[in-house]
């Protein structure tokens, strides 16, 4: 009842700012959403034993989302060298030599491509090619989320991934590419008149093996960190990282296919 709950009142908002809100609302909000993901994110790395600098990998996060949720704010190429530099300088001066240093320095970077990038396409999604379309994106998640669900307690027999994900089955997988495909081919027909339906359906199939990767990837960081969710921020989901693990691997995949093929 819980998750019922939490899910009535969350999606209305996530909707109607979809919709409703201007553009420079959607990154504040996606932006807000970045620092609470990164949060979880740099706590789950620090419980598997790497510490992350957290104010510099943090704003390099942000100011990647920008650049690319906001188009013409932040020119790309000039946030990729200011994440860069600065992240290799506050790195440089506040750590001494130690065996953990490269690993420290890599998850430095990661969120700015683990959240910054994903979360700043979402909001190009919206800002590039419209408020449908970055609907849609959401709509084959869920549907496709909700299918694997329903058909994985229903017909799930074999282990998708059982080291990572135990609960996950070839069978709800199955289940979430029918829907997710469906869902692409019966809304993208309304949102993308232009593709034929046999482009939306191949789109929505690589847009669903996206998601799965994305909630399998999620699975092991927590499995590595030895938690069962990301956080408790949101009641009958875990965190933020729970609910948007899947759109972390879709969004940018998305927003690729558009480029290239709009």
């Amino acid at each position: 009842m819980t998750r019922v709950l939490s899910a009535l009142v969350l999606l209305p908002v996530v909707i109607c700012a979809i919709w409703f809100a201007p553009q420079w609302a959607v990154v504040v909000l996606v932006e807000a959403v970045l620092l609470l993901a990164f949060h979880e994110c740099a706590g789950l790395y620090e419980k598997s034993g790497i510490a992350i600098p957290r104010i510099p990998a943090a704003a390099s996060a942000a100011v990647v989302c920008a650049a690319l949720g906001w188009p013409g704010l932040i020119p790309f190429e000039l946030a990729i060298i200011a994440v860069v530099i600065g992240v290799s300088a506050t790195v440089l001066g506040a750590y001494q030599p130690a065996k953990h240093v490269p690993a420290s320095a890599a998850a430095a970077l990661f969120p700015a491509l683990y959240l910054g990038v994903p979360i700043g396409c979402l909001a190009a999604l919206r800002g590039v090619y419209g408020r449908e379309v970055l609907l849609l994106a959401l709509l084959v998640v869920w549907i496709s989320d909700t299918a694997q669900f329903y058909s994985g307690r229903l017909f799930g027999r074999h282990k998708l991934a059982v080291t990572i994900s135990p609960k996950k089955t070839i069978e709800g997988a199955a289940g979430g590419f029918v829907g997710g495909i469906a869902a692409m081919v019966g809304f993208g027909g309304f949102w993308l008149p232009a593709m034929s339906p046999w482009l939306l359906a191949a789109m929505g199939a690589a847009l669903v093996a996206l998601g799965i990767a994305g909630d399998l990837f999620e699975s092991l960081l927590k499995r590595s960190a030895d938690v069962k969710d990301s956080s408790g921020l949101i009641p009958g989901h875990g965190g933020i990282l729970d609910r948007i693990d899947a759109l972390l691997f879709v969004a940018p995949g998305f927003y690729l296919f558009l480029r290239l093929l709009t």
